[in-house]
């Protein structure tokens, strides 16, 4: 994997992720992407329990922010992980809250 230089651009950029990744239900939805690979909006909502709109919320900051893709077929949208390297990240998060 290519490294990427620390700028300042990319630098805001890395922050602006971390920001939109940094809330429990974000989470939750990479979590579920991580195991389903690509979702609509209303098979993540099924499955975390919260309100369509909600789910549709948080997608969308995530999804302005670089960490997951959308692609339309017919009616729906189906989102995935951006990047694969996010799981990683996770896993780090997910082993420092195993205190």
């Amino acid at each position: 994997m290519e490294q990427v230089h620390l700028t300042p651009e990319n630098l805001e950029k890395a922050a602006g992720m971390m920001k939109a990744i940094a809330h429990p239900v974000r989470i939750g939805i990479i979590e579920k992407l991580e195991e389903g690979g690509r979702l609509t909006v209303t098979e993540i909502q099924k499955q975390l329990g919260i309100e369509q709109a909600t789910a549709s919320h948080h997608l969308g900051i995530m999804k302005d922010k670089g960490v997951l893709t959308a692609r339309r077929e017919g009616k729906n949208i189906y989102y995935s992980l951006k990047h694969e390297t996010l799981s990683a990240l996770l896993d780090c998060v997910r082993n420092c809250c195993r205190i």
